[in-house]
């Protein structure tokens, strides 16, 4: 082959035309890498936290992706295990950077070998990737028992009369009650919009979740989710008393602008809730234990596994049961309530006979 020239998959191409400036190489793999979400479906609210969190992982990192080593890895891991980052956290840093440099491997592989010279090879491995959230279920706290949750749902309610601002005290309301009795991420409930609900469909109306998370990076993943507990009538006084006092938008869930609120938001709100009500720590709780605690309240009470699996969207009753946390009592009441109907089925045979 000609001197200065290197081939390319389908090319031959001129050395000096390839970028050789490493930070501005990245930085380009970086756009093509978000250009592949967006081809994807992904939506903008997860492409900007993505980016965000890509873009913390490569600085902690501090170097090219092709040139970060196992060693890198473990460090990057383990400083953040010694900040007191949560497991899901040193996960999600693991996971951005392994998606990042699979596509790498995919797409710019001959470009990095003939530049700089580097052949890819994935520096995460089976020593330093993180557990899931799921592995670390001692450590993970239970979540919200029936009566916590009714409670705190008590106070935002009294909380409406007396508040500053009635729309978004409103609106926190019936936003933490849909996470709730529907099961949503975050995220999910951001992104509603006032035509996914539909009162006229079954017997509760349902939510059209279009944005549901998909798995392994597949693009959303929509479903329909049926308002339970009485979740449809929250959203009818929601939608004719306290959405018209937040300006013209289709967003379900608005801001004071008329915009989505972003997750961070909507854990914040949830955080300063909890203070106001002045609870201690160790009854507080976040967005994501509320859908947890759906998982977990509506197995206790009977709802069958698969039946929970398609409310929140999982692919895997695997991934289902890693959310439900049956209270500690839930085996001795499992047994009276399988002892009390065999002794009415008894009892009835009987007054037959």
């Amino acid at each position: 082959m000609a001197e200065g020239l290197r081939l390319i998959p389908g090319n031959v191409v001129p050395v000096e035309s390839l970028e050789s400036d490493p930070v501005v190489f990245q930085r380009n793999c970086v756009d093509a890498f978000v250009a592949s979400w967006r081809a994807r479906g992904f939506s903008p609210v997860t492409i900007d936290n993505d980016i965000g969190l890509l873009e913390r992982t490569l600085t902690a990192l501090g170097r090219p992706a092709w040139e970060v080593t196992a060693e890198d890895i473990d460090r990057v891991v383990g400083n953040l295990a010694v900040a007191g980052r949560a497991p899901s956290t040193r996960r999600e840093y693991v996971q951005i950077f392994k998606g990042f440099h699979r596509f790498l491997q995919v797409r710019k592989a001959a470009e990095i070998e003939a530049v700089f010279g580097v052949k890819l090879v994935c520096p995460v491995d089976e020593f330093n990737a993180a557990r899931h959230v799921g592995d670390d279920s001692p450590a993970l706290l239970p979540p919200p028992t029936p009566d916590r949750v009714q409670e705190f749902f008590e106070f935002m309610k009294a909380r409406i009369v007396t508040a500053r601002k009635y729309g978004p005290a409103a609106r926190d309301y019936a936003l933490f009650q849909t996470l709730y009795h529907a099961g949503l991420r975050s995220e999910e409930a951001a992104l509603l919009e006032l035509p996914d609900v539909h009162f006229d469909r079954g017997p509760f109306g349902k939510l059209h979740v279009r944005f549901g998370k998909g798995a392994k990076m597949s693009g959303p993943r929509p479903r329909w989710v049926p308002m339970l507990d009485g979740l449809d009538l929250v959203l009818r006084w929601f939608l004719t008393d306290v959405r018209p006092k937040f300006p013209d938008s289709p967003v379900l869930f608005a801001d004071e602008s008329g915009g989505p609120l972003h997750r961070g938001t909507i854990r914040n709100r949830l955080r300063y809730l909890m203070e106001l009500e002045g609870r201690p720590r160790s009854e507080r709780f976040s967005p994501h234990a509320l859908r947890r605690a759906c998982a977990t309240h509506n197995y206790e009470r009977g709802v069958d596994l698969v039946a929970i699996q398609q409310l929140l969207g999982h692919w895997t009753v695997g991934s289902t049961m890693r959310y439900v946390r049956p209270s500690a009592t839930f085996i001795e009441d499992a047994y009276r309530r399988a002892v009390t109907t065999t002794l009415a089925e008894l009892s009835g045979e009987d007054e037959r006979a």
